[in-house]
Protein backbone atom coordinates (compact mmCIF):
# COMPACT_ATOMS: atom_id res chain seq x y z
CA UNK A 1 0.00 0.00 0.00
CA UNK A 2 2.72 2.42 0.97
CA UNK A 3 4.63 1.64 -2.21
CA UNK A 4 1.61 2.43 -4.39
CA UNK A 5 0.91 5.58 -2.38
CA UNK A 6 4.49 6.73 -2.73
CA UNK A 7 4.37 6.04 -6.45
CA UNK A 8 1.21 8.15 -6.81
CA UNK A 9 2.76 11.03 -4.86
CA UNK A 10 5.90 10.82 -6.96
CA UNK A 11 3.85 10.91 -10.20
CA UNK A 12 1.84 13.89 -8.98
CA UNK A 13 4.99 15.72 -7.98
CA UNK A 14 6.55 15.01 -11.36
CA UNK A 15 3.49 16.44 -13.17
CA UNK A 16 3.47 19.70 -11.22
CA UNK A 17 4.85 22.78 -13.02
CA UNK A 18 8.31 23.93 -12.07
CA UNK A 19 8.50 27.45 -13.57
CA UNK A 20 6.96 30.54 -11.97
CA UNK A 21 4.68 31.10 -14.95
CA UNK A 22 3.60 27.47 -14.92
CA UNK A 23 2.87 27.58 -11.20
CA UNK A 24 0.86 30.77 -11.57
CA UNK A 25 -1.15 29.27 -14.44
CA UNK A 26 -1.74 26.06 -12.48
CA UNK A 27 -2.85 28.07 -9.43
CA UNK A 28 -5.33 30.06 -11.53
CA UNK A 29 -6.63 26.98 -13.35
CA UNK A 30 -7.30 25.05 -10.15
CA UNK A 31 -9.44 27.90 -8.83
CA UNK A 32 -11.23 29.04 -12.01
CA UNK A 33 -11.04 26.06 -14.42
CA UNK A 34 -9.98 28.55 -17.06
CA UNK A 35 -7.70 26.02 -18.71
CA UNK A 36 -10.58 24.35 -20.56
CA UNK A 37 -11.78 27.67 -22.00
CA UNK A 38 -8.25 28.62 -23.06
CA UNK A 39 -7.75 25.23 -24.69
CA UNK A 40 -11.05 25.50 -26.55
CA UNK A 41 -10.28 29.02 -27.78
CA UNK A 42 -6.74 28.04 -28.77
CA UNK A 43 -8.17 25.41 -31.12
CA UNK A 44 -10.65 27.84 -32.65
CA UNK A 45 -10.00 28.19 -36.38
CA UNK A 46 -10.12 31.61 -38.05
CA UNK A 47 -9.89 32.31 -41.79
CA UNK A 48 -7.03 34.40 -43.08
CA UNK A 49 -7.56 37.63 -45.05
CA UNK A 50 -6.14 41.14 -44.75
CA UNK A 51 -9.57 42.79 -44.57
CA UNK A 52 -10.30 41.02 -41.29
CA UNK A 53 -7.62 43.27 -39.75
CA UNK A 54 -9.91 46.30 -40.13
CA UNK A 55 -11.92 45.35 -37.07
CA UNK A 56 -8.69 44.80 -35.15
CA UNK A 57 -7.51 48.30 -36.06
CA UNK A 58 -10.74 49.69 -34.59
CA UNK A 59 -10.22 47.66 -31.40
CA UNK A 60 -6.59 48.65 -30.97
CA UNK A 61 -7.35 52.31 -31.71
CA UNK A 62 -9.92 52.18 -28.93
CA UNK A 63 -7.30 50.74 -26.57
CA UNK A 64 -5.03 53.67 -27.47
CA UNK A 65 -7.96 56.00 -26.78
CA UNK A 66 -8.44 54.52 -23.32
CA UNK A 67 -4.75 54.72 -22.43
CA UNK A 68 -4.31 58.31 -23.60
CA UNK A 69 -7.72 59.30 -22.22
CA UNK A 70 -6.85 58.16 -18.70
CA UNK A 71 -3.74 60.36 -18.84
CA UNK A 72 -5.68 63.42 -20.06
CA UNK A 73 -8.42 62.98 -17.45
CA UNK A 74 -5.87 63.56 -14.69
CA UNK A 75 -5.13 67.12 -15.89
CA UNK A 76 -8.33 68.38 -17.53
CA UNK A 77 -10.74 70.50 -15.47
CA UNK A 78 -14.29 70.39 -16.90
CA UNK A 79 -15.46 73.76 -15.66
CA UNK A 80 -17.00 76.74 -17.48
CA UNK A 81 -16.04 79.16 -14.73
CA UNK A 82 -14.05 82.14 -15.99
CA UNK A 83 -10.40 82.66 -15.13
CA UNK A 84 -7.46 84.79 -16.26
CA UNK A 85 -4.67 82.84 -17.94
CA UNK A 86 -1.10 83.51 -16.80
CA UNK A 87 0.82 80.75 -18.53
CA UNK A 88 4.00 81.39 -20.50
CA UNK A 89 2.73 79.63 -23.62
CA UNK A 90 1.20 80.69 -25.84
CA UNK A 91 2.19 84.31 -25.33
CA UNK A 92 -0.97 85.58 -27.06
CA UNK A 93 -3.15 83.99 -24.35
CA UNK A 94 -1.33 85.59 -21.40
CA UNK A 95 -3.73 87.69 -19.33
CA UNK A 96 -6.74 86.67 -21.45
CA UNK A 97 -10.08 85.76 -19.82
CA UNK A 98 -11.19 82.24 -20.62
CA UNK A 99 -12.97 79.24 -19.15
CA UNK A 100 -11.17 76.92 -16.76
CA UNK A 101 -11.66 74.09 -19.29
CA UNK A 102 -9.78 76.02 -21.98
CA UNK A 103 -7.06 77.11 -19.56
CA UNK A 104 -6.48 73.53 -18.40
CA UNK A 105 -6.22 72.45 -22.04
CA UNK A 106 -3.48 75.03 -22.61
CA UNK A 107 -1.69 73.94 -19.42
CA UNK A 108 -1.95 70.32 -20.51
CA UNK A 109 -0.47 71.19 -23.90
CA UNK A 110 2.46 73.38 -22.75
CA UNK A 111 3.13 72.72 -19.08
CA UNK A 112 2.46 68.98 -18.54
CA UNK A 113 5.32 66.77 -19.68
CA UNK A 114 4.04 64.68 -22.60
CA UNK A 115 0.64 66.37 -22.43
CA UNK A 116 0.59 67.66 -26.00
CA UNK A 117 1.74 64.28 -27.29
CA UNK A 118 -1.07 62.52 -25.42
CA UNK A 119 -3.64 65.05 -26.65
CA UNK A 120 -2.62 64.47 -30.25
CA UNK A 121 -2.39 60.69 -29.88
CA UNK A 122 -5.88 60.76 -28.37
CA UNK A 123 -7.27 62.83 -31.23
CA UNK A 124 -5.62 60.78 -33.98
CA UNK A 125 -6.78 57.57 -32.29
CA UNK A 126 -10.36 58.86 -32.40
CA UNK A 127 -10.09 59.63 -36.12
CA UNK A 128 -8.57 56.23 -36.93
CA UNK A 129 -11.10 54.49 -34.67
CA UNK A 130 -14.01 55.98 -36.63
CA UNK A 131 -12.32 55.40 -39.99
CA UNK A 132 -11.69 51.73 -39.25
CA UNK A 133 -15.28 51.24 -38.05
CA UNK A 134 -16.65 52.79 -41.25
CA UNK A 135 -14.36 50.77 -43.54
CA UNK A 136 -15.03 47.60 -41.53
CA UNK A 137 -18.79 48.12 -41.91
CA UNK A 138 -18.30 48.72 -45.64
CA UNK A 139 -16.51 45.37 -45.90
CA UNK A 140 -19.31 43.67 -43.98
CA UNK A 141 -21.99 45.32 -46.13
CA UNK A 142 -20.49 44.69 -49.57
CA UNK A 143 -19.64 41.04 -48.80
CA UNK A 144 -22.98 40.22 -47.15
CA UNK A 145 -21.45 39.34 -43.78
CA UNK A 146 -24.60 40.73 -42.10
CA UNK A 147 -26.80 37.83 -43.26
CA UNK A 148 -28.26 35.20 -40.95
CA UNK A 149 -27.18 34.54 -38.21
CA UNK A 150 -25.29 37.85 -37.91
CA UNK A 151 -28.10 40.40 -38.11
CA UNK A 152 -27.82 41.17 -34.39
CA UNK A 153 -24.07 41.61 -34.67
CA UNK A 154 -24.65 44.07 -37.51
CA UNK A 155 -26.90 46.09 -35.18
CA UNK A 156 -24.22 45.93 -32.49
CA UNK A 157 -21.66 47.27 -34.97
CA UNK A 158 -24.04 50.04 -36.06
CA UNK A 159 -24.60 51.02 -32.41
CA UNK A 160 -20.81 51.16 -31.97
CA UNK A 161 -20.69 53.55 -34.94
CA UNK A 162 -23.26 55.84 -33.30
CA UNK A 163 -21.45 55.68 -29.96
CA UNK A 164 -18.20 56.54 -31.75
CA UNK A 165 -19.87 59.65 -33.18
CA UNK A 166 -21.11 60.55 -29.71
CA UNK A 167 -17.66 60.02 -28.19
CA UNK A 168 -15.98 62.13 -30.88
CA UNK A 169 -18.48 64.98 -30.63
CA UNK A 170 -18.41 65.10 -26.82
CA UNK A 171 -14.61 64.91 -26.87
CA UNK A 172 -13.74 67.71 -29.26
CA UNK A 173 -16.34 69.96 -27.56
CA UNK A 174 -14.54 69.81 -24.19
CA UNK A 175 -11.66 72.32 -24.76
CA UNK A 176 -14.21 75.17 -25.07
CA UNK A 177 -12.30 76.86 -27.87
CA UNK A 178 -13.87 78.73 -30.79
CA UNK A 179 -14.10 75.63 -32.97
CA UNK A 180 -15.78 73.42 -30.36
CA UNK A 181 -18.02 76.29 -29.23
CA UNK A 182 -19.29 76.83 -32.78
CA UNK A 183 -19.99 73.09 -32.99
CA UNK A 184 -22.05 73.29 -29.81
CA UNK A 185 -23.91 76.29 -31.21
CA UNK A 186 -24.81 74.30 -34.33
CA UNK A 187 -25.96 71.45 -32.08
CA UNK A 188 -28.16 73.86 -30.16
CA UNK A 189 -29.75 75.03 -33.42
CA UNK A 190 -30.32 71.45 -34.60
CA UNK A 191 -31.98 70.49 -31.31
CA UNK A 192 -34.20 73.58 -31.37
CA UNK A 193 -35.33 72.78 -34.93
CA UNK A 194 -37.10 69.64 -33.72
CA UNK A 195 -40.83 70.45 -33.65
CA UNK A 196 -42.62 70.90 -30.32
CA UNK A 197 -39.95 69.48 -28.02
CA UNK A 198 -36.84 71.15 -29.45
CA UNK A 199 -36.74 74.17 -27.14
CA UNK A 200 -37.33 72.04 -24.06
CA UNK A 201 -34.57 69.61 -25.11
CA UNK A 202 -32.10 72.47 -25.60
CA UNK A 203 -32.94 73.90 -22.18
CA UNK A 204 -32.45 70.47 -20.61
CA UNK A 205 -29.14 69.76 -22.39
CA UNK A 206 -27.50 73.13 -21.70
CA UNK A 207 -29.11 73.74 -18.32
CA UNK A 208 -30.64 76.97 -19.52
CA UNK A 209 -30.14 79.31 -22.44
CA UNK A 210 -27.08 78.51 -24.60
CA UNK A 211 -24.29 78.14 -23.62
CA UNK A 212 -25.22 77.94 -19.95
CA UNK A 213 -22.74 76.78 -17.32
CA UNK A 214 -23.25 73.01 -17.31
CA UNK A 215 -22.63 71.70 -20.81
CA UNK A 216 -18.87 71.07 -20.44
CA UNK A 217 -19.19 69.07 -17.16
CA UNK A 218 -22.07 67.09 -18.66
CA UNK A 219 -20.17 66.33 -21.85
CA UNK A 220 -17.16 65.34 -19.74
CA UNK A 221 -19.26 62.76 -17.88
CA UNK A 222 -20.65 61.45 -21.17
CA UNK A 223 -17.20 61.33 -22.75
CA UNK A 224 -15.20 59.59 -20.02
CA UNK A 225 -17.86 57.42 -18.37
CA UNK A 226 -21.11 56.67 -20.17
CA UNK A 227 -19.97 56.28 -23.78
CA UNK A 228 -16.74 54.33 -23.03
CA UNK A 229 -18.61 51.93 -20.76
CA UNK A 230 -21.20 51.25 -23.47
CA UNK A 231 -18.49 50.83 -26.11
CA UNK A 232 -16.56 48.34 -23.96
CA UNK A 233 -19.73 46.33 -23.31
CA UNK A 234 -20.72 46.28 -26.98
CA UNK A 235 -17.21 45.36 -28.14
CA UNK A 236 -17.31 42.39 -25.75
CA UNK A 237 -20.73 41.40 -27.11
CA UNK A 238 -19.51 41.89 -30.69
CA UNK A 239 -16.52 39.58 -30.15
CA UNK A 240 -18.64 37.02 -28.30
CA UNK A 241 -21.14 36.82 -31.16
CA UNK A 242 -18.29 36.56 -33.67
CA UNK A 243 -16.82 33.55 -31.84
CA UNK A 244 -20.27 32.04 -31.28
CA UNK A 245 -21.28 32.23 -34.94
CA UNK A 246 -17.71 31.50 -36.19
CA UNK A 247 -15.95 33.90 -38.50
CA UNK A 248 -17.09 34.41 -42.08
CA UNK A 249 -14.71 33.44 -44.86
CA UNK A 250 -14.20 34.48 -48.46
CA UNK A 251 -15.35 32.10 -51.20
CA UNK A 252 -12.87 29.62 -52.63
CA UNK A 253 -12.25 25.96 -53.24
CA UNK A 254 -13.29 23.79 -50.31
CA UNK A 255 -14.90 26.63 -48.38
CA UNK A 256 -18.56 26.12 -47.52
CA UNK A 257 -21.10 27.17 -44.92
CA UNK A 258 -20.29 23.96 -43.02
CA UNK A 259 -16.57 24.48 -42.42
CA UNK A 260 -13.85 27.01 -41.65
CA UNK A 261 -10.59 27.01 -43.59
CA UNK A 262 -7.85 28.86 -41.77
CA UNK A 263 -5.43 28.75 -38.85
CA UNK A 264 -5.90 28.19 -35.10
CA UNK A 265 -6.05 31.13 -32.69
CA UNK A 266 -2.96 29.91 -30.86
CA UNK A 267 -0.27 30.48 -31.78
CA UNK A 268 -0.99 31.95 -35.22
CA UNK A 269 -3.64 34.62 -34.67
CA UNK A 270 -2.56 35.62 -31.19
CA UNK A 271 0.89 36.36 -32.62
CA UNK A 272 -0.62 38.27 -35.56
CA UNK A 273 -2.93 40.30 -33.33
CA UNK A 274 -0.11 41.14 -30.93
CA UNK A 275 2.07 42.36 -33.78
CA UNK A 276 -0.84 44.29 -35.27
CA UNK A 277 -1.49 45.99 -31.93
CA UNK A 278 2.08 47.24 -31.64
CA UNK A 279 2.04 48.43 -35.25
CA UNK A 280 -1.23 50.35 -34.77
CA UNK A 281 -0.12 51.82 -31.46
CA UNK A 282 3.28 52.76 -32.86
CA UNK A 283 1.76 54.47 -35.90
CA UNK A 284 -0.65 56.44 -33.69
CA UNK A 285 2.19 57.62 -31.44
CA UNK A 286 4.24 58.56 -34.52
CA UNK A 287 1.29 60.54 -35.90
CA UNK A 288 0.78 62.26 -32.55
CA UNK A 289 4.48 63.19 -32.36
CA UNK A 290 4.89 64.51 -35.90
CA UNK A 291 1.44 65.65 -37.13
CA UNK A 292 -0.15 68.58 -35.29
CA UNK A 293 -3.91 68.41 -34.81
CA UNK A 294 -6.50 70.43 -32.90
CA UNK A 295 -4.17 73.29 -31.92
CA UNK A 296 -6.77 75.07 -29.81
CA UNK A 297 -4.51 78.07 -29.13
CA UNK A 298 -4.85 79.03 -32.81
CA UNK A 299 -8.62 79.50 -32.34
CA UNK A 300 -8.71 81.09 -28.88
CA UNK A 301 -11.36 80.67 -26.17
CA UNK A 302 -14.97 80.41 -27.28
CA UNK A 303 -16.59 83.67 -28.30
CA UNK A 304 -19.88 83.59 -30.27
CA UNK A 305 -18.85 86.53 -32.48
CA UNK A 306 -15.86 85.21 -34.53
CA UNK A 307 -16.47 82.42 -37.04
CA UNK A 308 -13.55 81.98 -39.43
CA UNK A 309 -13.39 80.23 -42.80
CA UNK A 310 -11.85 76.80 -42.73
CA UNK A 311 -13.55 75.81 -39.46
CA UNK A 312 -14.73 72.23 -39.93
CA UNK A 313 -15.45 69.40 -37.49
CA UNK A 314 -13.64 66.06 -37.59
CA UNK A 315 -14.11 64.10 -40.82
CA UNK A 316 -16.81 61.76 -39.53
CA UNK A 317 -19.09 64.73 -38.70
CA UNK A 318 -18.23 66.60 -41.89
CA UNK A 319 -21.18 65.10 -43.81
CA UNK A 320 -23.56 66.78 -41.34
CA UNK A 321 -21.79 70.11 -41.80
CA UNK A 322 -22.02 69.73 -45.57
CA UNK A 323 -25.69 68.88 -45.40
CA UNK A 324 -26.37 72.08 -43.46
CA UNK A 325 -24.32 74.18 -45.90
CA UNK A 326 -26.15 72.84 -48.96
CA UNK A 327 -29.67 73.39 -47.63
CA UNK A 328 -31.26 76.58 -48.99
CA UNK A 329 -32.51 79.03 -46.36
CA UNK A 330 -35.23 81.15 -47.99
CA UNK A 331 -38.58 79.43 -48.28
CA UNK A 332 -37.78 76.66 -45.79
CA UNK A 333 -38.53 78.48 -42.55
CA UNK A 334 -42.25 78.51 -41.90
CA UNK A 335 -44.30 80.12 -39.16
CA UNK A 336 -47.33 78.07 -38.14
CA UNK A 337 -49.67 79.38 -35.41
CA UNK A 338 -46.90 81.54 -34.02
CA UNK A 339 -44.40 78.68 -34.00
CA UNK A 340 -41.34 78.75 -36.30
CA UNK A 341 -40.65 75.49 -38.13
CA UNK A 342 -37.01 75.56 -39.29
CA UNK A 343 -37.00 73.05 -42.13
CA UNK A 344 -33.74 74.56 -43.36
CA UNK A 345 -32.10 72.99 -40.29
CA UNK A 346 -34.41 70.06 -39.57
CA UNK A 347 -34.12 68.46 -43.03
CA UNK A 348 -30.31 68.50 -43.45
CA UNK A 349 -29.42 67.83 -39.80
CA UNK A 350 -32.13 65.34 -38.80
CA UNK A 351 -33.91 63.93 -41.86
CA UNK A 352 -30.87 63.31 -44.10
CA UNK A 353 -28.81 61.51 -41.39
CA UNK A 354 -31.98 59.71 -40.34
CA UNK A 355 -32.41 58.28 -43.85
CA UNK A 356 -28.77 57.14 -43.94
CA UNK A 357 -28.89 55.48 -40.52
CA UNK A 358 -32.32 53.92 -41.14
CA UNK A 359 -30.99 52.38 -44.35
CA UNK A 360 -28.05 50.86 -42.44
CA UNK A 361 -30.28 49.49 -39.68
CA UNK A 362 -32.97 47.95 -41.86
CA UNK A 363 -31.02 46.69 -44.87
CA UNK A 364 -30.13 43.18 -43.56
CA UNK A 365 -33.78 42.51 -42.77
CA UNK A 366 -34.95 44.07 -46.04
CA UNK A 367 -32.64 41.89 -48.13
CA UNK A 368 -33.67 38.77 -46.21
CA UNK A 369 -37.33 39.58 -46.89
CA UNK A 370 -37.01 40.22 -50.62
CA UNK A 371 -34.79 37.15 -51.01
CA UNK A 372 -36.94 34.77 -49.00
CA UNK A 373 -33.69 33.15 -47.85
CA UNK A 374 -33.74 31.78 -44.29
CA UNK A 375 -30.47 29.81 -44.46
CA UNK A 376 -27.34 30.51 -42.48
CA UNK A 377 -24.50 32.06 -44.48
CA UNK A 378 -20.86 31.79 -43.47
CA UNK A 379 -19.25 32.20 -46.91
CA UNK A 380 -19.08 35.81 -48.08
CA UNK A 381 -20.41 37.15 -51.36
CA UNK A 382 -18.27 38.63 -54.08
CA UNK A 383 -19.70 42.17 -54.51
CA UNK A 384 -20.10 41.62 -58.27
CA UNK A 385 -22.47 38.71 -57.63
CA UNK A 386 -24.95 40.96 -55.76
CA UNK A 387 -25.22 43.92 -58.14
CA UNK A 388 -28.08 45.85 -56.52
CA UNK A 389 -26.66 45.62 -52.99
CA UNK A 390 -23.27 46.79 -54.24
CA UNK A 391 -24.85 49.59 -56.27
CA UNK A 392 -26.93 50.80 -53.31
CA UNK A 393 -23.86 50.85 -51.10
CA UNK A 394 -21.87 52.82 -53.65
CA UNK A 395 -24.77 55.27 -54.14
CA UNK A 396 -25.05 56.02 -50.41
CA UNK A 397 -21.26 56.20 -50.12
CA UNK A 398 -21.14 58.67 -53.03
CA UNK A 399 -23.61 60.97 -51.29
CA UNK A 400 -21.69 60.67 -48.00
CA UNK A 401 -18.45 61.71 -49.71
CA UNK A 402 -20.25 64.51 -51.56
CA UNK A 403 -21.65 65.93 -48.30
CA UNK A 404 -18.20 65.70 -46.70
CA UNK A 405 -16.77 67.70 -49.61
CA UNK A 406 -19.60 70.22 -49.28
CA UNK A 407 -18.59 70.71 -45.65
CA UNK A 408 -15.37 72.22 -47.02
CA UNK A 409 -16.92 74.35 -49.76
CA UNK A 410 -15.29 77.48 -48.35
CA UNK A 411 -11.83 75.90 -48.49
CA UNK A 412 -12.44 74.68 -52.04
CA UNK A 413 -13.47 78.22 -53.03
CA UNK A 414 -10.46 79.93 -51.43
CA UNK A 415 -7.86 77.37 -52.58
CA UNK A 416 -9.04 77.18 -56.19
CA UNK A 417 -10.29 80.75 -56.63
CA UNK A 418 -13.86 79.65 -57.35
CA UNK A 419 -17.24 81.08 -56.48
CA UNK A 420 -18.64 79.53 -53.32
CA UNK A 421 -22.18 80.03 -54.63
CA UNK A 422 -21.42 78.10 -57.82
CA UNK A 423 -19.74 75.34 -55.83
CA UNK A 424 -22.77 75.09 -53.53
CA UNK A 425 -25.20 74.86 -56.46
CA UNK A 426 -23.11 72.18 -58.16
CA UNK A 427 -23.10 70.17 -54.94
CA UNK A 428 -26.87 70.63 -54.55
CA UNK A 429 -27.50 69.21 -58.01
CA UNK A 430 -25.00 66.39 -57.55
CA UNK A 431 -26.64 65.42 -54.25
CA UNK A 432 -29.62 64.12 -56.24
CA UNK A 433 -27.89 63.15 -59.50
CA UNK A 434 -24.68 61.50 -58.26
CA UNK A 435 -26.26 58.57 -56.32
CA UNK A 436 -28.46 57.68 -59.30
CA UNK A 437 -25.50 57.71 -61.68
CA UNK A 438 -23.37 55.79 -59.18
CA UNK A 439 -26.10 53.17 -58.78
CA UNK A 440 -26.61 52.62 -62.51
CA UNK A 441 -22.90 52.54 -63.34
CA UNK A 442 -22.01 50.23 -60.45
CA UNK A 443 -24.82 47.82 -61.28
CA UNK A 444 -23.80 47.64 -64.94
CA UNK A 445 -20.16 47.07 -63.97
CA UNK A 446 -21.14 44.22 -61.64
CA UNK A 447 -23.30 42.56 -64.30
CA UNK A 448 -20.50 42.98 -66.85
CA UNK A 449 -18.01 41.34 -64.49
CA UNK A 450 -20.40 38.44 -63.97
CA UNK A 451 -20.74 37.93 -67.73
CA UNK A 452 -16.96 38.05 -68.00
CA UNK A 453 -16.74 35.33 -65.35
CA UNK A 454 -19.17 33.18 -67.36
CA UNK A 455 -17.01 33.56 -70.45
CA UNK A 456 -13.88 32.62 -68.53
CA UNK A 457 -15.52 29.52 -67.07
CA UNK A 458 -16.93 28.38 -70.41
CA UNK A 459 -13.98 29.19 -72.65
CA UNK A 460 -10.98 29.95 -70.41
CA UNK A 461 -8.40 32.70 -70.76
CA UNK A 462 -7.20 33.92 -74.13
CA UNK A 463 -3.71 32.54 -74.64
CA UNK A 464 -2.75 34.60 -77.71
CA UNK A 465 -1.72 31.37 -79.56
CA UNK A 466 -3.29 30.83 -83.00
CA UNK A 467 -3.76 27.31 -84.41
CA UNK A 468 -4.58 26.44 -88.02
CA UNK A 469 -6.70 23.36 -88.78
CA UNK A 470 -6.28 21.12 -91.82
CA UNK A 471 -9.32 22.74 -93.43
CA UNK A 472 -7.66 26.16 -93.20
CA UNK A 473 -9.61 27.47 -90.21
CA UNK A 474 -7.67 29.66 -87.76
CA UNK A 475 -8.67 29.61 -84.10
CA UNK A 476 -7.21 31.03 -80.90
CA UNK A 477 -6.41 28.52 -78.19
CA UNK A 478 -7.95 29.26 -74.76
CA UNK A 479 -6.28 28.20 -71.52
CA UNK A 480 -8.77 26.47 -69.19
CA UNK A 481 -9.17 27.83 -65.67
CA UNK A 482 -7.83 25.94 -62.71
CA UNK A 483 -10.27 24.22 -60.37
CA UNK A 484 -9.85 26.97 -57.78
CA UNK A 485 -10.50 29.75 -60.31
CA UNK A 486 -13.52 27.93 -61.69
CA UNK A 487 -14.96 27.27 -58.23
CA UNK A 488 -14.68 30.94 -57.32
CA UNK A 489 -16.71 31.97 -60.38
CA UNK A 490 -19.51 29.42 -60.24
CA UNK A 491 -20.09 28.70 -56.55
CA UNK A 492 -22.64 31.41 -55.75
CA UNK A 493 -26.40 31.86 -55.65
CA UNK A 494 -28.36 34.09 -58.03
CA UNK A 495 -31.70 34.62 -56.23
CA UNK A 496 -34.81 34.96 -58.35
CA UNK A 497 -37.62 37.44 -57.60
CA UNK A 498 -40.20 36.32 -55.07
CA UNK A 499 -43.11 34.25 -56.28
CA UNK A 500 -46.42 34.95 -54.58
CA UNK A 501 -49.73 33.14 -54.40
CA UNK A 502 -52.54 34.14 -56.84
CA UNK A 503 -54.76 37.11 -56.12
CA UNK A 504 -57.86 34.93 -55.81
CA UNK A 505 -58.09 31.83 -53.67
CA UNK A 506 -59.78 28.57 -54.71
CA UNK A 507 -63.23 30.02 -53.94
CA UNK A 508 -62.71 33.13 -56.07
CA UNK A 509 -62.29 35.43 -53.07
CA UNK A 510 -59.49 37.99 -53.00
CA UNK A 511 -56.73 36.69 -50.83
CA UNK A 512 -55.95 38.63 -47.68
CA UNK A 513 -52.45 40.13 -47.76
CA UNK A 514 -52.17 40.03 -51.55
CA UNK A 515 -51.46 43.77 -51.74
CA UNK A 516 -48.52 43.53 -49.33
CA UNK A 517 -47.18 40.46 -51.13
CA UNK A 518 -47.40 42.33 -54.43
CA UNK A 519 -45.37 45.24 -53.06
CA UNK A 520 -42.69 42.91 -51.73
CA UNK A 521 -42.59 41.16 -55.11
CA UNK A 522 -42.02 44.48 -56.90
CA UNK A 523 -39.18 45.27 -54.52
CA UNK A 524 -37.74 41.79 -55.04
CA UNK A 525 -37.80 42.35 -58.80
CA UNK A 526 -35.87 45.57 -58.31
CA UNK A 527 -33.19 43.55 -56.51
CA UNK A 528 -33.02 40.37 -58.59
CA UNK A 529 -34.72 40.82 -61.96
CA UNK A 530 -31.38 41.69 -63.61
CA UNK A 531 -29.04 38.83 -62.79
CA UNK A 532 -26.49 36.51 -64.36
CA UNK A 533 -26.89 32.84 -63.51
CA UNK A 534 -23.73 30.88 -62.62
CA UNK A 535 -22.49 28.33 -65.13
CA UNK A 536 -23.99 24.88 -64.64
CA UNK A 537 -22.14 21.58 -65.20
CA UNK A 538 -24.31 20.95 -68.28
CA UNK A 539 -23.35 24.31 -69.80
CA UNK A 540 -19.68 23.65 -69.11
CA UNK A 541 -19.86 20.21 -70.71
CA UNK A 542 -21.62 21.66 -73.76
CA UNK A 543 -19.01 24.41 -74.07
CA UNK A 544 -16.18 21.88 -74.11
CA UNK A 545 -18.03 19.66 -76.56
CA UNK A 546 -18.88 22.30 -79.17
CA UNK A 547 -15.39 22.22 -80.66
CA UNK A 548 -11.89 20.97 -80.03
CA UNK A 549 -10.16 24.32 -80.38
CA UNK A 550 -11.05 25.46 -76.82
CA UNK A 551 -9.45 22.41 -75.30
CA UNK A 552 -6.13 22.28 -77.16
CA UNK A 553 -3.21 22.31 -74.76
CA UNK A 554 0.19 23.75 -75.48
CA UNK A 555 1.58 20.26 -75.89
CA UNK A 556 -1.15 19.23 -78.31
CA UNK A 557 -3.12 17.18 -75.82
CA UNK A 558 -6.83 17.74 -75.20
CA UNK A 559 -7.73 18.98 -71.70
CA UNK A 560 -10.41 17.09 -69.84
CA UNK A 561 -13.22 19.37 -68.69
CA UNK A 562 -13.10 19.90 -64.94
CA UNK A 563 -16.21 19.54 -62.83
CA UNK A 564 -18.04 22.68 -61.86
CA UNK A 565 -18.48 23.26 -58.15
CA UNK A 566 -22.06 22.97 -56.92
CA UNK A 567 -21.57 24.27 -53.40
CA UNK A 568 -20.76 20.85 -51.92
CA UNK A 569 -17.50 19.45 -50.63
CA UNK A 570 -16.29 16.00 -49.83
CA UNK A 571 -15.41 14.85 -46.35
CA UNK A 572 -11.85 16.16 -46.65
CA UNK A 573 -12.97 19.68 -47.63
CA UNK A 574 -15.54 19.90 -44.87
CA UNK A 575 -13.00 19.47 -42.12
CA UNK A 576 -11.43 22.41 -40.33
CA UNK A 577 -7.83 23.02 -41.34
Amino acid sequence: MSTAHDTTKAGAAASEPTTRLGKAADYLDQRTSIGGAVKEFARKVFPDHWSFMLGEIALFSFVALLISGVFLTMFFEPSMALTEYHGDHPASAHGQTMSVAYASTLDMSFEVRGGLLMRQVHHWSALIFMASIVVHMMRVFFTGAFRKPRELNWLVGFTLLILGLAAGFSGYSLPDDVLSGNGLRITDGVVKSIPVIGSFMSYMIFGGEFPGEHIIPRLFTVHILIVPALIVALIALHLFLMVLHKHTQYPGGGRTDKNVVGYPALPVYVAKMTGNFFIVFGVLVLMGATMAINNVWNYGPYDPSPVSAGAQPDWYMLFLEGSLRLMPGPGFEWEILGYTLSLNVLIPAVVVPGILFTFLILYPFLESRVTGDKREHHVLDRPRNVPVRTALGVAFLADFILLAAAGSNDLIATHFGMSINQITWVFRILFFVLPVVAFVVTKRICLGLQRKDRELVLHGNESGRIVRYANGEYVEVHTPLSDQERWLRVNYDAPTPLEIEPKMDARGVKRKGYGADKRWQRLSRFFYEDRVEPVTPAELAAAHAHGDHDAIEADGRQAAPAAVGTGRTDSTDSQEH
